[in-house]
């Protein structure tokens, strides 16, 4: 009999405790070779415990104990091996069989489908209309499935509440409390947050970005685009590149503070704020500022895919020099997102929502959004934060801009 040993894997370099979040196998299940065992959960990333041979299991930790970085918490026997699979072939049924079957499912259909089925008696109908009853909510005695007077006096006396008491009121439970244990993701995410707004100076500035341009250019190749990529044009690639831009104009914005010095980053890793099921993730995309608008959509698909199958791992997450998060897709008007550390600022973007806008002294209605940068005061200053917003607003509201420099094709034509 040959025994192995399943130790916890390391999620990273600082990590020495995780906890065991889910058990996917039992003790005395037969598994086979890189099948997943188990869930563990860390400060930064949930990551999977597959077996390393086939055989029977014995599992050493239970859910939610905190076990340390290469412990052994599972056994495999491999002297025992998983049943073959074995194949099964649905056998077709023969044309006679199947017409019969067609026949008896038509015949089915045409009873259960009668025209009285579900329909209310005039009475019914009067008595449901008054204690605010849906035909849903009751079954017809009646011929054909009719429902009769008796039938919604018959529900009344049994205690059906009536609809108008359900919508008004759609707290059901009882007086009760329910106890989770914080995930090490989310304790780790409170102790960063409280620990940003205690050791930085930050503030948040505001603006608003017409979406004009960037709706027509999507309205226009969208089809093309995803032909060709396979993809459609979200806003996450026009603001990720407008970004990249707007950074080149104002580095400290892609800088952070160390200690007594300041790291000024001639690069753009930019973290794309995704939500997973264990909660708000942020995956980064490397070197954005050289991908055209088809890679940067390409890479963060394939993140959000990642995030979203819990499989994100710890180099995904580490190394970002700025950050995006959309509360638009939650329907968020305006927020002030909080700075990720180490890193010195964030972009915020909201939800686009149509509004009369003066353009040129008329009144047009324009698609709005809001977008807002939080930033570190102690190294980014006042007009440096106002500035790269304004450029973010510019690049997106003339895309063309993207592609020169900051500017528009005619400057750079007049040298300007």
């Amino acid at each position: 009999m040959a025994i192995v040993e399943l130790k916890v894997p390391s999620p990273g370099e600082s990590i020495t405790e995780v906890v065991i979040a889910r058990w996917i196998k039992k003790t005395g299940d037969v598994v086979e070779k890189d099948e997943a065992l188990a869930e563990i959960d860390s400060d930064k990333a949930t990551l999977t415990l597959n077996a390393e041979e086939s055989g029977k299991i014995e599992i050493l930790a239970g859910e939610g104990d905190t076990v340390k970085v290469g412990q052994v918490v599972v056994k495999v026997d491999t002297s025992f091996k998983p049943e073959p699979k074995a194949k099964v072939e649905k056998a077709e049924p023969k044309k006679e069989e199947q017409k019969v079957e067609a026949k008896k499912e038509a015949v089915v259909e045409k009873v259960n489908s009668s025209y009285a089925t579900g329909t209310p008696s005039v009475a019914a109908s009067k008595l449901m209309a008054e204690n605010g009853i849906s035909s849903k909510q009751l079954n017809g005695s009646g011929k054909g499935g009719r429902i009769t007077k008796q039938d919604v006096l018959a529900a009344l006396s049994n205690g059906l509440p009536k609809v108008q008491s359900v919508l008004s009121n759609s707290w059901q439970g009882d007086r009760t409390q329910v106890r989770s244990k914080m995930t090490s993701l989310r304790k780790a995410v409170a102790r960063r947050l409280v620990s940003v707004k205690n050791e930085t100076a930050m503030l948040t500035t505001f603006n608003e970005v017409d979406m004009s341009a960037i709706y027509d250019i999507r309205a226009r190749y969208k089809d093309k685009f995803k032909e060709v990529y396979g993809s459609n044009i979200g806003f996450m690639s026009f603001f990720t590149k407008a970004v990249c831009e707007a950074l080149y104009h104002f580095p400290s914005v892609n800088g952070m503070i160390d200690g007594e010095e300041i790291i000024h980053n001639k690069y753009c890793d930019i973290g794309i704020a995704v939500s997973a099921p264990k909660g708000l993730m942020v995956p980064v995309l490397r070197s954005a500022e050289l991908m055209s608008l088809a890679e940067i959509e390409k890479g963060i698909k394939e993140l959000a895919i990642k995030a979203r199958d819990g499989k994100l791992a710890i180099p995904d997450m580490e190394g970002g020099t700025f950050t995006i998060t959309n509360g638009g897709v939650f329907g968020s008007m305006m927020s002030t997102p909080i700075i990720n550390p180490p890193q010195s600022a964030i972009l915020g973007m909201h939800n686009v929502v149509e509004r009369p806008m003066a353009i040129h002294g008329k009144v047009e209605i324009r698609p709005m959004m809001y977008v807002a940068l939080s930033y570190d005061h102690r190294i980014i200053d006042g007009r440096e934060s106002v500035g790269f917003l304004v450029k973010v607003k510019e690049m997106l509201e003339n895309p063309n801009r993207m592609m020169f420099g900051g500017k528009l094709p005619e400057e750079v034509l007049l040298g300007l």
